[in-house]
Parts: structure tokens; sequence; C-alpha cells
């Protein structure tokens, strides 16, 4: 199975910056995107940013100009560089990938989370 986990998340002042990171472990022969999700208390699931295997990108309207989605793709590897946070930006993010198996099935992960707090 293919395992993703998160790390750099953590409390940041309003206008700070974290960089987040996931790389995804197992038999995977390719991926196909990586992308960051994010929820908050009392509210739904929703898209931050995803990236192709071909680095195309898509980042939800909120975080358009603050957040950087990038790929190390040698190290199967999901980067999210996170400026001028505000505390609506605080929430429990996770990261998922899609790609294949080495046994040319195809699969869908998703890290445990890491908790970013924003607030002063």
């Amino acid at each position: 199975q293919v395992q993703l986990v998160e790390s750099g998340g953590g409390l940041v002042q309003p206008g700070g910056s974290l960089r987040l990171s996931c790389a995804a472990s197992g038999s995977i022969v390719s991926i196909y995107h990586m992308g960051w999700y994010r929820q908050a208390p009392g509210k739904e699931r929703e898209l931050v940013a995803i990236i192709t295997g071909g680095s195309r990108t898509n980042y939800a309207d909120s975080v358009k100009g603050r957040f950087t989605i990038s790929r190390e793709n040698v190290k199967n590897t999901v980067y999210l560089q996170m400026t001028g946070l505000k505390p609506e930006d605080t929430a429990v993010y996770y990261c998922q990938a899609a790609g294949m198996y080495s046994n040319s099935r195809n699969f869908e992960a998703w890290g445990q989370g890491t908790l970013v707090t924003v607030s002063s």
C-alpha cells in the first residue's frame, strides 16, 4: 500500500510562512497528481492546491498568490509553501496522491494530516 506522511505544520503568526512536505512511499510506479486539502473546524474538507506530473497546478481562489505547490518527482514528494498566512487558513492539512502501483493498479492515498494554526 501507498503511505503519505505530512510534516511542517505548526503555530505561526498572521502574515507568517510555513512549508509543508508530504512524502509518498510504497511500490509506486508513477504518480499522476498530488495535492493538498484542508479541513477547518466545523467545515468540510476542501481542495487547496493540486499539481500533476507535468507540473500543471490549480489553486483554490482563497490561496492564489499566497501558496505555491511544487513536486520533486524522483522523491515522490509534494510541498506547499504558504506565505501571508491568515487566521482563516487554520486547518488540518492533508496531502493526497493518485498514481499507479507496481502491480499496474491505480491508487488514491491520503496522509494523516498536519495541523496548521495561524494565530497571534
